[in-house]
């Protein structure tokens, strides 16, 4: 896919919300996020307040480069420096020991912070260009489907005057689609918090050592709750076999369907909508968030997504499906 190239004076006018405390959407390789100045509490509170997010829960603080380490945590260890010379910039978010730049308001009141280089040129221009470091999460309301392009952002939170944020960046459709690795570097044993599009193995490889799962004292971060990612319809991952059966009966429910081609085309169930899934995890990863999106519009009364293959590259699509199911 073809990136736009980055619009200077979008780029310049972004820079003027953010140091006057506004919200920009940007765009990222993962999704769009929602940015703020992340020395600037009250727009860092502003940001909280359009996503409907808890103020407990933290948001990573995106920065231009490793340079800015030093700037935001304390005791970096070399696991640190060795991932993000390794991924960096990337969609690869390090949690580290806060230092005294990063405020409460960031952390949720943790001793820890996330911090990432985001890989994507609208990214890199504006954090250069801003020359300082972005409060972003996600740029949707809180616990919903994430947003891969300028458009999902705007039908989402809105521009104001009546929408919730003051500009968005329109970089064109994220190359990646799922949000970012998150790696807990604080320990001698790193800690995989969430999976994304840097698998398991890349870490691993990079550190040589192993990366263990998350346990129940590992810290809060971004997409860990049980539910998220979630639509507005009632979505159910479903087995193969088990969706074979359902297409190949009519029934009174109309139903949105995320399926590959082979059973879609027995499909004799009630479909509103009907979008055949890539055997190829990248462009399954890349494709998922615009798909929801547009299944969640349809119109059905149920969402069925076929359950997506074992094996560790699957990982981090297995990973949002599970958050995102209702039923």
């Amino acid at each position: 896919m073809i990136t736009p190239a980055v619009d200077a004076a979008a780029i310049d006018r972004a820079v003027e919300v953010l140091r006057r405390g506004g919200l920009v959407a940007v765009p990222t390789e993962t999704v769009y996020g929602l940015a703020a100045d992340a020395d600037n509490e009250e727009a860092v509170r502003k940001l909280f307040a359009a996503k409907g997010r808890p103020s407990d829960h933290p948001v990573i603080v995106h920065v231009h480069d490793a340079n800015a380490f030093d700037d935001w945590a304390v005791e970096v260890p070399d696991a640190a420096r060795i991932l993000s010379a390794a991924f960096w910039p990337g969609p690869l978010t390090l949690v580290l020991k806060r230092g005294a730049r990063a405020r409460d308001v960031l952390t949720g009141g943790q001793d820890s912070v996330g911090l990432r280089s985001p890989a994507h040129p609208w990214a890199q221009a504006l954090l250069q260009a801003f020359d300082g470091a972005l409060a972003a999460p996600s740029a949707n309301s809180f616990g919903r489907i994430s947003p891969t392009t300028a458009q999902h952002v705007i039908d989402d939170l809105g521009v104001k005057p009546r929408g919730k944020i003051d500009f968005v960046l329109d970089g064109g459709a994220c190359p990646l689609g799922i949000e970012s690795t998150i790696v807990d570097v604080r320990s001698d044993t790193p800690t995989l918090l969430r999976p994304g599009a840097i698998t398991r193995e890349q870490l691993q490889t990079a550190l040589q050592r192993a990366v263990v799962d998350a346990g129940v004292q590992s810290p809060r971060t971004s997409g860990r709750l049980e539910k998220h990612y979630a639509p507005h319809t009632p979505l159910s991952v479903v087995p193969v076999d088990r969706l074979a059966t359902v297409l190949s009966k009519p029934g009174k429910a109309r139903i949105a369907v995320l399926a590959p081609l082979g059973l879609l085309q027995n499909c004799q169930a009630d479909v509103s909508l009907a979008i055949a899934a890539p055997e190829q995890v990248d462009d399954y990863a890349r494709l998922l968030y615009s798909w929801l999106h547009r299944l969640d519009a349809s119109g059905a009364d149920r969402m069925l997504v076929a359950a997506p293959p074992d094996g560790p590259q699957w990982e981090a699509v297995r990973d949002r499906l599970r958050r995102a199911e209702t039923q």
